[in-house]
């Protein structure tokens, strides 16, 4: 372990990420409305040592009420639309709202319509849009780094 940890550290190094971009610090919240799970994975590839998410200041936490942003993936379904509700509400304020791939903003989505709740924006004013089927993970961090610096 101890090597992989050196390792990591070397290649950190020398990569040698600008950390000039740092916005604060910036809790995020992940609600998975209904994915395909292809937005998760790039998420996921944010946090790890080359794209370094963290590094900005951002995170993901397990709790809404320790969150700034809520992150959302996946079509809304009628099911998950009462969750997504309560996930906000139980955000302190001021809150953010991001929709993560185009499933989320209403783009090309291909299931049954009755179990669809239709864009995230119906449900709740959206801050932040990420497009892509999946979006990378340096669109992602590219996009929350600039609309969270926007409001800083």
């Amino acid at each position: 372990m101890f090597v992989l940890l050196e390792q990591l550290r070397r290649a950190r190094r020398t990569a040698a990420l600008d950390r000039s971009g740092a916005i604060g610090s910036c809790a995020l919240r992940h609600v998975d409305c209904g994915s395909c799970n292809a937005c998760e994975h790039e998420l996921t590839a944010t946090l790890g040592p080359a794209y370094d998410l963290q590094r900005l200041g951002l995170d993901l936490v397990a709790s809404p009420r320790h969150a700034d942003v809520l992150l959302v993936t996946g079509p809304v379904t009628t099911r998950m639309v009462e969750p997504l509700r309560a996930a906000y509400a139980a955000m302190p304020e001021p809150r953010l709202v991001a929709a993560l791939g185009d499933c989320p903003l209403g783009v090309g989505v291909v299931a049954d319509r009755g179990a669809l709740a239709g864009p995230l924006e119906r449900i709740l004013h959206v801050d932040i849009r990420i497009p892509g089927c999946p979006p990378t993970p340096a669109e992602i961090t590219e996009a929350l780094a600039d609309a969270l610096a926007r409001r800083a």
